[in-house]
C-alpha cells in the first residue's frame, strides 16, 4: 500500500510539472542577452544583399579564413561560386549582412583575410536564384527567341557592352570583324564567334571576365548556332479607330521581300525620313534590320497580309534604339502609336533603362509618337538631325489592347549623341 501510494503521488506531480513547463521557451544560450525591440539594435529584418567577388591564394585554409572574416561581422553567406585562376582562385558570393555594414568596412575585412581585387555591389532578390538554375532558364529564353541571345548575354555576365559585328557590311565587303571558333579572353574583353557570321564583341571594364565565365558564354553562342535563325509565332488582331483590322505580329527574314515591295509603295519623303540617307539605298539596310541578331522587328500587316509597316527595336551596345515606317496609304492611323507601344514593351522587359528614336526635326508624325508613350522625353537637336529619348520606368506599360483579338503578341540606355543604327 505505501509503495502505491508513493507511485501515485509521482505520477501525479510529473504530470502538473510536464503541463506546467510543456510551452516554455527553450532557456537561454550563455552570452550575451538579446535586447529588446526598440532599445535602438538593428533589427534582424534589417540586412542587406550583396554581390562580392575576391581573389585568394590557392592554398589550404584561405576561404576558411575569408568565412570566418565574414562570420565575425555576422555576414551569412547565401550563395558561393569557384573561378580557378592560374594564381589563386576566384570566389563569387552572394551575401546577407548587417545593414549597418558598410561596403568599406566589408572590404577592409575581406583584404585582412587575404582577398584581393574584391568588387562589390548590392544585390536584389533576383540574385537568389542559384547558378545553374539561371543558366537554364538564359539558355531557355535563348532557344526561344534569336533575338535574346545578347540579352542573356547580358544577364549572364552582368554590367556589360555587347556589340554584333557582321562579317560583311552592307555593300558586301568582308569587315575583317570575324572570330575563331574557340573565341578569344582578354581580361575585360571576350571575342565569340556569332553563329550568323562576324563576331559578338563583349566588354565588362570593371571585373575581368574568369575562365569560366567565357565558358559559359561559348557554351550558350554555340546552343544559339545550333538552334539557327527562329523567331516565336503569334499575332495580334488590331481594329482601327477607321474600322480596318491590322494583324501585328514578329518579323524576321522571311519578310524581306515583303519588306522590299513595301519599300516601293513608300514615298521618297517617307523613306528619307526612315533612313536618314539616300533613298536608293534603303533596300540595304533590310536585312540588318530583320534579323533577330540585332534586335526585334514588328510587322503590321492588313486582313489580305499584304506588310503595310514595320518597328525595329535595335540593340546598339549598351543603348536601345526604336524606329517605325508606316506605308504611305497608311499612315496616321495609329499604326505606329501602335508598334512603338508594343516596342518599347519589349525594352521594358528586356530591362532596358532608355530608348531613342533618331529622325529629322520635321518628322512630326515621330515626334507625336513618342509623346503619346506618356514617359518622360529628352530632346537633343544637332544639324537637323532630332535624337528623343523615352526613359522607361514604372510608368512604362502595354498599349491598350481594347480592340485586341486573339492571344497577345510573345513578348520577349541612352546615350543619344549621333545616329547609330539604320
Amino acid at each position: 500500500m505505501a509503495s502505491a501510494v508513493v507511485l501515485a503521488a509521482t505520477a501525479g506531480f510529473h504530470t502538473w510539472w510536464a503541463r506546467r513547463h510543456s510551452h516554455s521557451p527553450p532557456p537561454l544560450p550563455p552570452g550575451p542577452r538579446p535586447r529588446a525591440a526598440g532599445d535602438g539594435a538593428p533589427s534582424v529584418s534589417e540586412t542587406a544583399l550583396w554581390r562580392m567577388r575576391t581573389t585568394v591564394r590557392d592554398e589550404p585554409g584561405s576561404l576558411a579564413l575569408l568565412c570566418t572574416a565574414l562570420a565575425r561581422h555576422q555576414v551569412d553567406i547565401l550563395t558561393l561560386q569557384t573561378h580557378p585562376l592560374a594564381e589563386g582562385t576566384d570566389y563569387e558570393l552572394l551575401l546577407r549582412a548587417p545593414a549597418t555594414l558598410q561596403a568599406a568596412a566589408l572590404s577592409r575585412e575581406v583584404s585582412a583575410a587575404g582577398g584581393s581585387d574584391t568588387w562589390l555591389e548590392r544585390a536584389d532578390a533576383h540574385d537568389l536564384v542559384d547558378a545553374p538554375t539561371r543558366v537554364l532558364g538564359l539558355a531557355t529564353r535563348t532557344a526561344l527567341d534569336a533575338a535574346e541571345l545578347p540579352l542573356a548575354l547580358r544577364q549572364l555576365l552582368g554590367r556589360c557592352t555587347i556589340h554584333s559585328l557582321p562579317a560583311t557590311s552592307l555593300t558586301g565587303r568582308p569587315t575583317g570583324d570575324a572570330a575563331p571558333v574557340e573565341g578569344v579572353l582578354d581580361g575585360t574583353v571576350m571575342k565569340l564567334r556569332d553563329p550568323s557570321g562576324g563576331a559578338i564583341t563583349v566588354e565588362r571594364h570593371y571585373l575581368p571576365f574568369t575562365p569560366t565565365e567565357f565558358a559559359r558564354a561559348r557554351a550558350l553562342v554555340e546552343l544559339d548556332a545550333r538552334l539557327g535563325p527562329r523567331i516565336p509565332r503569334g499575332e495580334q488582331v488590331l481594329t482601327l479607330p477607321e474600322g480596318n483590322e491590322i494583324t501585328v505580329r514578329r518579323a524576321g527574314p522571311d519578310d524581306l521581300e515583303a519588306a522590299r515591295a513595301m519599300h516601293d509603295r513608300c514615298g521618297d519623303r517617307t523613306l528619307s525620313l526612315r533612313y536618314h540617307g539616300p533613298v536608293g539605298d534603303a533596300d540595304r539596310y533590310l536585312g540588318h534590320l530583320l534579323s533577330p541578331r540585332f534586335g526585334r522587328t514588328l510587322a503590321a500587316s492588313t486582313a489580305s497580309g499584304r506588310l503595310v509597316g514595320l518597328g525595329h527595336l535595335l540593340w546598339d551596345g549598351d543603348e536601345t534604339e526604336v524606329a517605325l515606317l508606316v506605308e504611305d496609304a497608311w499612315q496616321r492611323r495609329g499604326i505606329g502609336s501602335e508598334l512603338l507601344g508594343r516596342l518599347v514593351a519589349l525594352a521594358a522587359e528586356a530591362g532596358c533603362e532608355s530608348v531613342y528614336a533618331v529622325t529629322q526635326s520635321s518628322n512630326t508624325g515621330m515626334v507625336a509618337a513618342m509623346r503619346g508613350l506618356g514617359l518622360p522625353l529628352d530632346y537633343q537637336i544637332e544639324e537637323g538631325t532630332l535624337v528623343v529619348t523615352a526613359r522607361l520606368g514604372a510608368t512604362a506599360v502595354r498599349p491598350r489592347p481594347a480592340h485586341a483579338q486573339g492571344p497577345a503578341q510573345t513578348p520577349a540606355h541612352a546615350r543619344p549623341q549621333r545616329p547609330r543604327q539604320r
